[in-house]
């Protein structure tokens, strides 16, 4: 039985530095940098008072149910995810053929701490009717199938930072299952709340660099120490590839390798041995050689450890790993987004050529020892690499070829 190729027809994008997909790509291409302070009064007086936060601007288009019965992740989801189908075409689909994916780190978090402090301060009677269905982690999923009609399935991943990679790959895995024929996946968060920011910073996740929220996030540079929360919504449409070209659509590229694992190590710290296995398996997925593989996105958030963890695995797995970029320098980290971040930024650098810059990169650390790209710089890549590790060991790669 042949294998149903996944290829990508679609992709819509709101991050911290930019509003759709091309607004984000032009400015990571431009090395624009979307962290700044927080002005918000409650920020004050936490040690950490830098994020990445989208332009509110994004839920303009949003009717004022959405506005005022969504959390802030699920409005980001919708927004991202009508780009998404409108760049595929709106594809003509059996509902029942039709499934989402949208992974998440905390779901409606900002709805769970801004209820607690109603019901605490104003009492039962002015917690919000919505606050379920608005907190739960599955709502960016929920509400997005509900948006297209999606009757295959609506899945939503809670696997932390890896989320939006195991959506991905929980999408690949249903095109080529025969589940579903089109299938709108990636991940969201909006996680930019007080108790969110406190509790990353008592593990000491969170670079403290108050003063300088532009320089903040450095992944791979000896002297990170932390990464700067970003929020955002990043999801693509995956389609049967007989599907797509039957409509005559305009197909970006294959996922062709994906891996799920987990490391049964640590609750926080990540175990190298088991990120090179993780990222051998997507490449072994695809049909690959490591040598096949032309560029990495790398997780890269800038803590001082997971960044040497990391080189370490894409050493082990690829052996001399090609050109890298860690984008997360110019938009924070996006939580349960990030891995459908870095899937849409190799995407768009295997389509155009061009690899995105890492900035910030002003020291390399010696221990990580990669080619990381900190200048624009042309490729000839086929096959790129993207990998996305959480907290609780969660563990996930895909492996993204060019049409």
């Amino acid at each position: 039985m042949r294998v149903r190729r996944a290829v990508v027809t679609g992709a819509g994008a709101v991050t911290p530095v930019g509003g759709t997909v091309e607004e984000t790509w032009a400015a990571l291409r431009a090395g624009a940098n979307g962290a700044g302070a927080i002005a918000d009064d409650w920020a004050g007086t936490l040690p950490v008072r830098i994020a990445a936060r989208a332009d509110d601007s994004f839920a303009d288009g949003l009717s004022v149910p959405e506005r005022r019965a969504r959390d802030r992740v699920e409005q980001l989801t919708l927004v991202a995810g009508r780009e998404a189908w409108a760049s595929a075409g709106a594809p003509d689909v059996d509902p029942t053929r039709l499934a989402v994916a949208v992974g998440t780190a905390h779901g409606g978090i900002a709805t769970t701490v801004a209820m607690q402090d109603v019901l605490g301060t104003a009492g039962y009677r002015r917690v919000n009717p919505h606050t379920i269905t608005m907190a739960m982690a599955n709502g960016p999923a929920a509400y997005l199938s509900l948006d297209l009609g999606a009757k295959a399935g609506a899945r939503a991943p809670v696997s932390a930072c890896a989320a939006g990679v195991e959506a991905i790959g929980q999408g690949r895995d249903l095109i080529r299952s025969g589940a579903a024929d089109v299938v709108v996946c990636g991940g969201a968060e909006a996680s930019i709340v007080p108790l969110s920011l406190t509790g990353f910073g008592r593990v000491r996740a969170l670079s403290t660099r108050n003063d300088e929220p532009l320089r903040a996030s450095r992944p791979f540079d000896a002297h990170r120490d932390g990464f700067v929360m970003g929020e955002g919504a990043v999801l693509v449409v995956l389609e049967a590839e007989e599907h797509a070209r039957a409509r005559g659509a305009t197909v970006l590229g294959a996922v062709d390798g994906a891996s799920l694992t987990s490391d049964a190590f640590d609750i926080v710290g990540g175990d190298p041995a088991n990120q090179a296995r993780t990222i051998t398996l997507a490449v072994r997925d695809a049909g690959l050689d490591p040598r096949d593989v032309g560029l990495v996105h790398a997780h890269a958030t800038s803590t001082p450890m997971g960044d040497v963890n990391e080189a370490a695995a894409l050493r082990a797995a690829l052996g001399s790993p090609p050109a890298v970029t860690a984008t997360k320098a110019s938009t924070g980290h996006l939580l349960g987004a990030s891995g459908a971040l870095g899937a849409l930024v190799a995407l768009l650098a295997l389509r155009d050529g061009v690899v995105p810059p890492t900035i910030n990169l002003d020291d390399p650390d010696p221990d990580v020892d990669l080619d990381v790209v900190t200048t624009p710089r042309t490729t000839t890549a086929r096959h790129a690499l993207v990998d996305a590790f959480g907290f609780g060991g969660h563990s996930g790669a895909l492996v993204l070829s060019r049409d």
